[in-house]
């Protein structure tokens, strides 16, 4: 049975309704996970296992018995290095190829791409094409995340190189491709081409940099809809930062690592102007965390409180971050034995989580999804609830004719109904088996509730 854990965050705003986030088990059975990637258009989720395996988990919550890809013998592991990152193509579904971040077993970073077979889209071939190769001083802060991002282009993560306090001061050396997000065109060139309107071509610095400036960006993801891009950044003593850059997305930005460390000054000592960098858009202290995992914006449509927040994690305490439009984080309390080291979103934008403490796959749920959300003098109530074979609508000041969708609680849409005025609002639910499910109705004016509906 899958376990549901309630989270109870008291988001402050013009009414001051609560909402409840939780992690629900979606599957078991996975080591260390660290990325959880799906193609375009594509219900299933590969999830990256730092040991350097993939596996295939299907929408139905199964996983396929054979790996998709298996590398462990060719990366290095312990610490912070293994197989780290997977990114598919925009086109996967004609090309095949997809990209990986390893650590070779010299402890370098390795961009790789490989093909799906030809035969048997659950297996990959087991022989790539190495793109790049980036030189690891240290064993620590190799970053590892990477995404395309809207214009097609494949955005690399890279941390300092590691040890404490940037020692060599990579990360503003633009000479240096450690400490950036780099971009490289992957459909032109031998092994790539490099973007046009990257900051440094023809100029000094290395071609590849779309930005530089960062400790250690420990996942980064792009919004699906409007193209936005989030990185978490981990912090060193005192701070751990969440950088947002809007779509269409500018080059050359310099996020300021070690000159700061989030708004607070490290080592200025040769640095540029502090006006001349891009300061995060959120950051927390260390009295919260020590360690941010960054994850996506919810853009599914399941859960309409989780609609344009930011939700990420701190590794040490076990605690999901939520982040809104104005800046502000609210807190979970504590998801013991987690120990959260990825996100992910599936198909429909629906958010899913893994942590390295106990390799289960959870998805984020709000488990309260009670109350008026947009407009205080319109109220809906459904009845009875529990319910059997049929429910009665009732609203209050909403605009005909109403959208009623019904999910289960792993995303998925059950039930879909229009209601075309008020004296026809009887729903027959005779199809849905026993469980709890979510109900959520819009109006056309946009004014949204959700609740939650049990049928015995």
């Amino acid at each position: 049975m899958k376990r549901l854990y309630f989270i109870s965050l008291l988001l402050f705003s013009v009414f001051g309704f609560s909402q409840t986030i939780g992690v629900q088990s979606f599957a078991t059975g996975f080591l260390d996970p660290v990325d959880i990637a799906h193609p375009v258009n594509d219900s299933r989720l590969f999830i990256v296992e730092q040991a350097g395996k993939i596996k295939i988990l299907n929408s139905n919550a199964t996983t396929n018995a054979t790996n998709f890809l298996n590398l462990s013998s060719i990366i290095s592991t312990g610490g912070e290095r293994g197989l780290l990152g997977l990114a598919f193509h925009p086109n996967y579904a004609t090309n095949g190829f997809f990209y990986v971040n390893y650590t070779n077993t010299a402890g370098n970073t390795v961009i790789a791409r490989y093909g799906v077979s030809t035969t048997n889209p659950s297996v990959a071939n087991t022989t790539g094409t190495i793109l790049l190769t980036i030189t690891q001083p240290y064993s620590n802060h190799n970053g590892g995340c990477l995404r395309f991002g809207p214009d097609g282009f494949l955005y690399i993560g890279m941390g300092d190189g590691g040890s404490a306090g940037d020692p060599e001061n990579r990360s503003q050396n633009l000479s240096q491709n450690l400490g950036k997000m780099l971009r490289i065109d992957v459909n032109s060139g031998s092994p790539y081409g490099i973007p046009p309107t990257n900051p440094f071509v023809g100029i000094a610095g290395n071609d590849e940099i779309w930005a530089y400036g960062m400790r250690n960006p420990w996942k980064f993801s792009f919004n699906r809809l409007n193209g936005n891009l989030w990185i978490a950044d981990v912090g060193q003593n005192q701070i751990e930062e969440i950088n947002k850059v809007l779509s269409p997305l500018p080059t050359g930005l310099n996020f300021g690592w070690k000159c700061y460390e989030g708004t607070n000054v490290f080592d200025t000592s040769g640095c540029a102007p502090i006006g001349t960098m891009t300061m995060p858009f959120a950051q927390y202290t260390h009295s919260n965390g020590c360690s941010i995992t960054g994850g996506y914006e919810y853009t599914g449509s399941v859960f309409p409180n989780f609609v344009n927040k930011y939700f990420f994690a701190d590794y040490c305490t076990n605690k999901i971050g939520m982040l809104n439009s104005s800046g502000i984080i609210t807190w979970s309390n504590t998801f013991s034995g987690i120990s959260f080291s990825t996100f992910g979103e599936d198909i429909n934008g629906e958010l899913y989580t893994a942590g390295v403490g106990n390799g289960i796959i959870y998805k984020v749920v709000d488990t309260a999804a009670l109350g008026v959300t947009d407009v205080e003098k319109s109220s809906f109530s459904i009845s009875p609830n529990p319910a059997k074979s049929e429910v009665f609508v009732t609203t209050k000041n909403m605009n005909f004719p109403l959208q009623i969708k019904i999910y289960d609680l792993s995303g998925k849409a059950i039930l879909e109904k229009s209601l075309e005025n008020v004296d026809v609002n009887k729903i027959n639910t005779s199809s849905l088996q026993t469980g709890v499910y979510l109900v959520n109705i819009e109006d056309t004016e946009g004014v949204k509730f959700s609740t939650k509906l049990t049928i015995n």
